[in-house]
């Protein structure tokens, strides 16, 4: 499945429209919804990334393939899988912590935010000084 760059800008838009709108009316009281409620805009956008990425990652594992062409681009999808994953840590902490599910203090909540940024932060660090074309 390949989306054209437009589609893909156009998802994100209504995806994250959907999810302020959600959002808004959740805290101007307006609709007594659970907070997963509110998120499922961005559970979903995030699925079909998530499905996306897998689908390319095991296009790689076909016969065929040549690993010494594509190995960086591997290890990029990989770090994108791994980020898609801190993010939902982060969202599930989130909302567990504001349904009042869990008696977590809010810092732990927040690990996996300040990982996946700390890891963005690593990375642009290494698109800057080490990657030349």
């Amino acid at each position: 499945m390949r989306m054209s760059l437009a589609q893909r800008v156009l998802l994100t838009w209504l995806f994250t429209l959907l999810f302020l709108i959600m959002l808004v009316l959740k805290l101007d009281e307006k609709a007594p919804w659970n907070w997963f409620l509110i998120f499922i805009p961005v559970w979903i956008f995030d699925t079909i990334l998530l499905v996306m990425l897998i689908v390319k990652m095991a296009g790689r594992c076909k016969s065929g393939f040549d690993p010494r062409h594509g190995s960086h681009n591997i290890k990029k999808k990989a770090w994108y899988l791994i980020a898609m994953l801190l993010k939902l840590a982060f969202c599930l902490a989130l909302c567990a912590k504001l349904e009042q599910f869990t008696t977590m203090n809010l810092s732990f909540v927040f690990i996996p935010l300040w990982a996946l940024l700390a890891g963005a932060l690593a990375e642009l660090g290494y698109n800057v000084f080490f990657v030349r074309d």
